[in-house]
């Protein structure tokens, strides 16, 4: 169920550390989403495309962008976060909507913590309010991927349905692994791969309790 690098249908899937991905195609096209450079080892520049869902810093970090893209990448930012210390030109993805990036077929989903529900700072204000982070969808080589960003399971979600789903599952600022299961049952995907967990304290859970409930289920999961 753990493993360093999982593959779907010619998609190689790793997880650099907290919310950082690294995807791979068979043809050699290398995606990275939300690379942050507390969990990146070296600079591989091999980075076709990279996205960015939000402005936190475990998500926006310019050095770990300039880490990870290659000579000729595409860089693909929420429009909300202000870009102006990198040396790229930069995509703008839009709250809502669908985007091509580099060939890439890219829905953005609004993100957000539910300021009725919990993960609230100490004001009372969620972690994340609305217009803050996107979500992203993307279609790659025939495969749908799902990743929610830093957000609650909120009732816009309900209409997503993807091949694999990435969700946050370590709670206090995003959906807990309890949530993170309910919205993969609506998804109803072929692979959960989870992140945003056990990095520091506040976010430590029990992930393989999370894929134990969800292969109850018949749903995979691998904890990568």
């Amino acid at each position: 169920m753990s493993a360093d690098t999982v593959d779907y249908e010619g998609i190689a899937f790793e997880r650099l550390g907290h919310a950082s991905v690294r995807l791979e195609t068979d043809d050699g096209t290398v995606v990275y989403v939300d690379p942050w450079g507390e969990v990146l080892e070296g600079a591989p520049n091999d980075g076709d495309v990279v996205f960015v869902t939000h402005d936190d810093m475990d998500h926006y970090d310019a050095d770990a962008i300039e880490a990870v893209a290659g000579p000729d990448a595409t860089v693909a930012v929420y429009e909300a976060v202000d870009t102006g210390d990198l040396a790229f030109d930069v995509v703008d993805l839009p709250h809502e909507g669908e985007t091509t990036v580099a060939g890439i077929d890219v829905r953005s989903v609004p993100a957000s913590n539910d300021p009725a529900g919990d993960h609230l700072d100490e004001d009372g204000e969620p972690f994340h309010a609305e217009g803050e982070v996107i979500g992203l969808l993307f279609a790659i080589d025939g495969t749908t991927v799902f990743f929610p960003s830093d957000t609650d399971f909120l009732p816009h979600h309900e209409s997503i349905a993807a091949d694999v789903f990435v969700p946050p599952i370590g709670g206090h600022f995003t959906m807990d692994r309890r949530e993170a299961a309910a919205f993969a049952r609506s998804v109803d995907p072929d692979l959960v791969l989870p992140e945003h967990y056990d990095t520091f304290e506040p976010i430590e859970t029990d992930a393989e309790a999370f894929a134990d409930d969800l292969e109850s289920d018949g749903i995979r999961v691998e904890l990568f």
